[in-house]
């Protein structure tokens, strides 16, 4: 759903890009309605987070926004990869998961070099943390033994829980054949 939105996205951006004259016109037309309402709940409007985004977006030019468009297109291309490869459960999907997911660790340095809050820390700690375990768990790029031993590992598993599900249906059988009782475990009780 991620990639999906991210490609509708970057051709909204892209859109936005050839009719940003008449979207000015409507922000410059509209805009003063809300000065009244503003003011009366003591906001200045000027300042006010959305209304700077919406004059940077309305005055950048042609060549950021269609870097922008760009930019948004290869990460929700990259998202939709990552979404097949995981779905086929081919090892080739968590690596692009983990490209796309430390894709955004140098921004966010960056942003924590322009000014440190506690959100861009936990935001950067979180990313992090991500990427790491996933470089862990899923043994890519060679870590713990790579590849082999994430196979190994996965096979064990898979054939324990083979074995167990053997042990229960032998059990089941046993259970319900008629005239034999299950074999009990544990020790016999003493009588007294």
């Amino acid at each position: 759903m991620r990639g999906v939105l991210l490609v509708l996205l970057a051709y909204g951006v892209y859109a936005f890009n050839g009719s940003r004259n008449s979207l000015r016109q409507v922000f410059d037309e509209y805009l003063p309605l809300l000065r009244p309402v503003t003011d009366r709940l003591g906001i200045d409007l000027e300042s006010a987070g959305p209304v700077r985004l919406i004059e940077k977006a309305l005055n950048a030019q042609h060549s950021t926004l269609l870097m922008v468009a760009a930019g948004v297109l290869a990460y929700g291309v990259l998202e939709l990869v990552e979404a097949v490869g995981l779905w086929m459960m081919k090892r080739w999907g968590e690596y692009v998961a983990v490209v796309g997911t430390s894709v955004f660790i140098p921004l966010e340095v960056y942003e924590l070099a322009e000014q440190v809050t506690w959100l861009r820390a936990v935001a950067f700690v979180l990313n992090v943390f991500a990427v790491v375990y996933l470089l862990w768990t899923k043994r890519l790029f060679g870590i713990r033994g790579g590849r082999e031993a994430f196979e190994a590992e996965r096979e064990g598993l898979s054939l324990l829980e083979v074995e167990r599900a053997a042990a229960g249906a032998e059990r089941e059988r046993l259970r319900r054949r008629p005239g034999r009782s299950a074999p009990q475990t544990g020790s016999p009780r003493r009588r007294s």
